[in-house]
Order: structure tokens, then sequence, then C-alpha cells
């Protein structure tokens, strides 16, 4: 069977997505690693099918490279509901509901670029997305970690001298460390920019987180986590590094991945092992990038 994927990334994560709202179409394992390997494949960060939902606009399914699923994917979140606007599935003009393996999931397309039903969208999309409450946070000070659930399980882990750490060798340690067993965890080496004055803020929204993440599943660095960056923000609201907050109580974090900055916003509630983090929102771009044919 020819099958027709489209790629889009989300901040540098890139992921093949197709649509299958017919219900024919069944990956493998070994269709899904082939497809994801940057040597023999097409390459990419996952794969994504697009399917029908009897309650939300549609229904977001999700593999890892390695072929494994049944977690979220922030940027992937955000691809697909730019993949469902150019397929004509949803409008940018109201909120867009989706299911995903973590739950329900709400969207708002920022801004869209030109588009139609058959020509997918040139440029980059703005997608807004709610993500799933935190509750919880487990303190590693050990490590200078907080350990967390964003959709996806995610250990992150506050450095200096970002640029030079390394993320892979550590990263691969963390991923597979015996606290985090069975299911291990994602890893985010995260360095909070510090206002160079008083009251300065760096960004836009407050001061400015800067991110490298180890994804399990890629098991290698990826150009960007969504989770990973809501993970990020969470984290630093816990450890008490200042966000911009606004009148209603929102707090907001910029965050500076590989070659994109992203934005988070939640409203934080309690201290210490009563700590949440409701309402969470992660914004940022969702690009098309081509598409590609293969026999499955």
């Amino acid at each position: 069977m020819l099958q027709k994927f489209f790629k889009y990334h989300g901040a540098g994560n890139d992921f093949l997505l197709a649509d299958n709202r017919d219900g024919y179409l069944s990956l493998s394992a070994d269709q899904i690693r082939h497809l994801c390997d940057r040597h023999t494949g097409f390459g990419a960060d996952g794969v994504m099918l697009l399917e029908k939902s009897d309650k939300r606009d549609f229904r977001m399914v999700f593999y890892n490279p390695d072929g494994s699923g049944g977690m979220m994917c922030g940027n992937g979140g955000r691809c697909v509901v730019a993949f469902a606007a150019d397929l004509g599935v949803v409008s940018g003009n109201f909120p867009i509901e989706f299911d995903a393996p973590d739950g329900r999931h709400t969207a708002i397309i920022a801004s869209m670029a030109r588009r139609s039903a058959i020509k997918p969208a040139e440029g980059a999309a703005l997608i807004r997305l709610k993500m799933n409450d935190v509750s919880g946070v487990s303190l590693y000070p050990e490590d200078q970690a907080c350990f967390l659930d964003t959709g996806t399980r995610h250990l992150v882990k506050f450095v200096h001298g970002l640029d030079e750490y390394p993320v892979f060798q550590e990263g691969s340690l963390l991923r597979n460390d015996p606290r985090f067993a069975p299911l291990g965890t994602n890893v985010d080496f995260v360095e909070p920019i510090t206002p160079a004055t008083p009251g300065e803020a760096q960004g836009d929204n407050g001061n400015l987180l800067r991110i490298r993440t180890f994804e399990k599943g890629v098991e290698n660095e990826t150009l960007a986590c969504g989770t990973g960056i809501v993970a990020a923000a969470v984290a630093a609201c816990f450890k008490g590094i200042s966000p911009e907050v606004s009148t209603d109580g929102r707090v907001s974090y910029d965050i500076q991945a590989s070659i994109s900055n992203l934005t988070v916003d939640f409203v934080p509630e309690g201290k210490g092992p009563d700590f949440k983090a409701r309402d969470i929102w992660l914004t940022g771009p969702a690009v098309f990038i081509g598409t590609v044919e293969c026999f499955l």
C-alpha cells in the first residue's frame, strides 16, 4: 500500500503525520523504526496518526521512533493541530479539542499561515496548546533535580554551562537510573538566565530558561521536547525561580530550545508537597516541511 506522510516540526522536534480517519493504517514497531531512521528511512523524532474521535474534533496517536507509544508529546500536539487545520478538519476560529494518549486537550491557533485542504500551510503556525495539570513534584536534591509527569515522565536537572554540558552521557545514565525504573524518564537540563539588572526581565514574558533534553524512545538529545519544556517551567516555579507574574495570578516563562523560543504559562497553587500547576498552556510554532510517500 502506498502511504503518504506529511512532515512537520515543532521547535525542531520533527514528526511524520498521516491522515488515518478511515482507520485503514496500522503501523508495526518495525515500520515506525524504519520510517524514523535518519539514514535508511525519512527521519523523524516520532510518527503521529490523526484519527476520528467520537467526542472531539480528532484523536492523536503518537509513536516514538523506537516504536513505543502511550505518551503525550507537546510539540507533536501542536503539529497535529496544524495538520488538522491543513486538512480542513478544524478551523482556527474557535477552540479545538482532541484526544491524546494522556486524555483530552484544547488548542487555539493563534496565527496560521496561508492554507487550504489541498496544500498545507506555507510557513509557521503559532499554536497554543493546553496541557494536563501537574500535581506532585518530587525533589532530588543530590542531583539538583525535580521529577514530574506532564503527560510524559521528566527529570528536570538545573545546571550551569548548558552549552558545554554532557547531555548525551548524563542523560543516558539518568534516563536508565533504577530510581525511575521500569518506565524510565526523559531528562531535561535547564539553565536559568538571570537578568543582568534587578527588575530587568529577559525575554517578553519573564526570566528566560534555556533547555536541552535527552528523550527516551529517541535515546538521544532532540532539538526540543514540548512536555519537557512544560516540565522545566513547572519545576522552575516549584524551585522558586522568578517568573513573569500577571495581575490574575498566572505565571509565565520564556523557554529557549535549540532553534526556537516557546512560552509556558499556568496558575501555581500551594508550596512544597502541596504544589500544583493548573491551566497550563504551551505556546510555540508548528511548521510544515513537506510530504513523502512510501510502500508499507
